[in-house]
């Protein structure tokens, strides 16, 4: 059935793909490959705003999103990507702001790019 609305995400070969061109794909930290291939197929889609959650304070999961954020902003001038941390030793407070500075962000670029 056609959707109209919807696409159907990409194979696990056409993300991994587009995360070669960011990371090696024998990295099997946190996320992997994974995430940074999820991210750059969401740009390459239009979606310029990505928020990556990150639960539990996975370490690893830190320094692949984050390590990687730099490398996609080169490619992806755009794109507004952040990343919060969701754990009990979290503020709330922090969290809701990390995400309205982001939503801003995502706003003035929209005004600037006249959309």
């Amino acid at each position: 059935m056609e959707s109209n609305r919807f696409e159907a995400p990409l194979t696990i070969d056409e993300v991994a793909e587009k995360a070669s061109r960011f990371i090696n794909l024998g990295n099997q930290m946190g996320e992997g490959w994974l995430l940074t291939g999820e991210i750059a197929e969401l740009m390459d889609a239009g979606v310029d705003n990505v928020v990556c959650v990150q639960p539990f304070g996975c370490l690893p999961n830190h320094v692949i999103a984050r390590g990687m954020f730099n490398a996609i902003k080169q490619v992806y001038p755009n794109a507004n990507l952040i990343a919060i941390d969701f754990d009990a030793s979290i503020s709330k407070v922090n969290q809701i702001n990390r995400i309205k500075l982001m939503i801003s962000i995502a706003k003035n670029g929209m005004v600037q790019r006249n959309i």
